[in-house]
């Protein structure tokens, strides 16, 4: 596999799991495990993510995450919860997926992956938060239910396309950066002005 190609896989399923963390382990682990996804010499580390007890808590922890966040407001609580797991846990997946390669670069790619991770889950957290200000609950059942069945193709996606993937992902980093710097100033302002209506000073 190419470096590009390497690096599209492997940075595709740290965004996912910035994401959806625990969906991302069990469609891995189950395409491993029925024979859907065929890994290459360098990802052998995933072998793991197939193994009955991972797939066992990662389906339990999906469940949990499923009914979670599709309510306003628990959301945004679970989200803040993850702000580390979610990074960390992508950190892991790409050392698990490179564990042949020379130590220093695996590490440099597993700190790359949870860097795209903390980009991907702060994308979401602020989308949620914005959501969540919205007094009907549908949107953010939408947004949620769209996430889910995105892990399944991204996944699919990051290990059939890793090219295809590797120039989302990048463009997909980009936007999301920008898009949080202005969804931070959009909450400041809509704070702002909760704190001055609750107490009483002018507009």
């Amino acid at each position: 596999m190419n470096t590009v190609a390497l690096l599209g896989s492997t940075l595709g399923l740290g965004f996912l799991a910035g994401i959806r963390l625990y969906a991302t382990v069990l469609a891995v682990g189950i395409a491993i495990r029925f024979g859907l996804l065929r890994l290459n010499d360098h990802a052998r580390g995933l072998e793991a993510l197939a193994d009955w007890r991972v797939l066992t808590i990662a389906g339990v922890a999906f469940l949990a995450e499923f009914f979670a966040d599709k309510i306003p407001w628990v959301d945004s609580a679970w989200d803040a919860v993850h702000t580390f797991i979610r990074p960390v846990g992508a950190a892991l997946l790409a050392a698990a997926a490179l564990g042949d390669m020379d130590p220093a670069m695996r590490t440099s790619l597993a700190i790359l992956t949870g860097g795209v991770a903390l980009t991907s889950h702060s994308g979401k957290a602020a989308t949620r938060a914005l959501v969540n200000h919205s007094p009907e609950p549908f949107s953010n059942v939408a947004l949620s239910l769209m996430e889910d069945a995105a892990i399944p193709f991204g996944v699919w996606l990051a290990t059939a396309h890793p090219v295809i993937t590797f120039v989302a992902v990048v463009i997909l980093v980009a936007l999301t950066a920008l898009f949080v710097r202005i969804a931070i100033g959009a909450l400041r302002k809509s704070f702002g002005a909760m704190r001055r209506f609750f107490s009483g000073a002018p507009a």
